[in-house]
């Protein structure tokens, strides 16, 4: 084994290590999914309880799988593993590492995919697509709604922009941590604030910010049922990216001296606030023009060029707009591209430019398996259960993999991981370790096992 990993991959300091995991945690998640669902159940009450459950369950979970990597300063698979034995468990808990890279790597073989998309909406945006060329509202709408279907529909487009996003995704990770990842997101991450800023403040003058803000803020829990608070648990989770390698990785990286506790809540924190953000810069346009927000995954890529082909300067916000959801789906992807890196670079010894070649070329390929779902290809569909592959990946990775990779995470360090170790690391008070540690011992598990079974279907609430 080679200790590439645990020797010269270090975070240069705090803050590029909190810039860089937030950048892995703020992704289309953000920026594309929490608007949705949230607009779907009920708004202020649904942000409530999704904050209530990033406090109890993501923020724990998060310094879990950090402190696993930071102190075994390896990859996922040897780290579960190295904590485990270090505390006179198993080996075999080396499969929970392993199972993060592994789901990890199948989430980017479709998430490039859809970042690409992003990326062609930049040019759609430059090209004046989303301004109307008919003269009705409803020929707009058909123009728009058919720009979206002829991108995800062409085999050709789908291939060449999720190509472009994994092999630049390559070309960073194959200048290091320090040069490459710790570099890019020091340079993505503030500018996609400050975009997100820029959008925010153009839909608060042109658009309903007042409608959007007590939508979004004002609690009304009639509209939140049972399945919203399990959507807002699942999201709270999901939303950090947790329990797919990428926090672990990150983890071995940090510097001496950092604090776990700290830097997860900063993460927290960060993330939340562009998916709160982000809510506030996308549902003013939606309420100013009429449109529905629960429209679904088409709010993004459907609902919104609408919208900006119909205000002032709306190509340039558009394209604006679409520049940022790259930035930020980009983070995102390169984190996930580096957990297999590591993983290759360290366990079969292969450098870093061939390990991340190697990790990068396999996840195009499996990614071909979506954009053939995604167009329709007849052999592509109907595979597992009704569903095509794309909805098979997705399904295996969020509604199997993920929660239970998470669930072992909080048991492997609530209940195998020696107590020494654990204070040790998270070097906290005695009131908050014990707070921590009944999160990871009782509540975290309960409630990632309630959304497991809930999402596989053998319980209905």
């Amino acid at each position: 084994m080679t200790t590439s990993t645990t020797i010269d991959n270090r975070w240069s300091s705090e803050f590029k290590y909190v810039l860089a995991a937030a950048g892995a945690a703020v992704g289309l998640g953000n920026l594309w999914k929490f608007p949705y669902i949230m607009g779907e159940n009920g708004g202020g009450a649904f942000v409530l309880v999704y904050l209530f459950c990033i406090l109890l369950i993501g923020i724990p979970v998060m310094m879990a799988e950090v402190m696993i990597g930071k102190r075994a300063r390896t990859s996922p698979a040897n780290a579960s593993a190295t904590i485990a034995k270090e505390s006179g468990g198993s080996s075999i808990w080396s499969l929970l590492g392993a199972s993060g890279v592994i789901a990890g790597s199948l989430i980017l073989s479709f998430y490039i995919v859809i970042a690409g998309w992003a990326a062609a909406y930049i040019f759609f945006g430059i090209n004046g697509d989303f301004l109307a060329t008919a003269g009705s509202e409803v020929s707009h709408k058909d123009e728009i709604g058919a720009l979206f279907t002829g991108l995800i529909t062409d085999t050709t487009q789908l291939i060449l922009w999720s190509s472009i996003t994994i092999v630049a995704a390559m070309l960073v990770l194959i200048r290091g941590v320090n040069a490459g990842l710790e570099k890019a997101v020091t340079y993505l991450m503030p500018s996609l604030l400050v975009l997100l800023l820029i959008i925010m403040v153009y839909a608060a003058t042109t658009g309903n910010f007042g409608e959007a803000a007590q939508f979004m803020f004002y609690p009304d829990f009639s509209k939140l049922s049972i399945d919203g608070v399990l959507i807002a648990l699942g999201h709270a989770f999901f939303t950090l990216s947790l329990s797919s390698g990428i926090m672990m990785v990150y983890g071995a990286y940090m510097p001496e001296g950092t604090s776990i506790a700290k830097t997860s809540i900063w993460i927290a924190v960060m993330d939340t606030a562009v998916a709160l953000i982000a809510g506030m810069a996308i549902f003013p346009i939606v309420f100013a023009n009429g449109m529905e927000p629960s429209a679904g995954p088409g709010l993004l890529f459907v609902s919104l060029p609408i919208a900006f082909g119909q205000m002032p300067l709306g190509s340039l916000f558009g394209t604006l707009f679409f520049i940022m959801v790259t930035f930020a789906a980009f983070t995102s992807v390169i984190a996930l591209l580096e957990s297999p890196v590591a993983y290759l670079n360290e366990r079969l010894g292969l450098s870093r430019t061939k390990a991340t070649i190697a990790a990068g070329c396999t996840i195009w390929a499996l990614s071909l398996l979506t954009v053939f779902s995604l167009s329709g290809a007849p052999w592509a569909q109907d595979v597992v259960m009704g569903l095509n592959f794309f909805d098979a990946l997705d399904k295996l990775t969020a509604n199997i993999m993920l929660p239970l990779a998470g669930l072992f995470t909080a048991l492997l360090v609530g209940w195998v991981v020696n107590e020494k170790i654990t204070r040790e690391e998270f070097g906290l008070s005695e009131g908050a370790y014990k707070a921590v540690m009944f999160c990871l011992r009782y509540i975290s598990p309960v409630a990632i096992a309630i959304v497991f079974l809930q999402a596989v279907g053998l319980i209905s609430l």
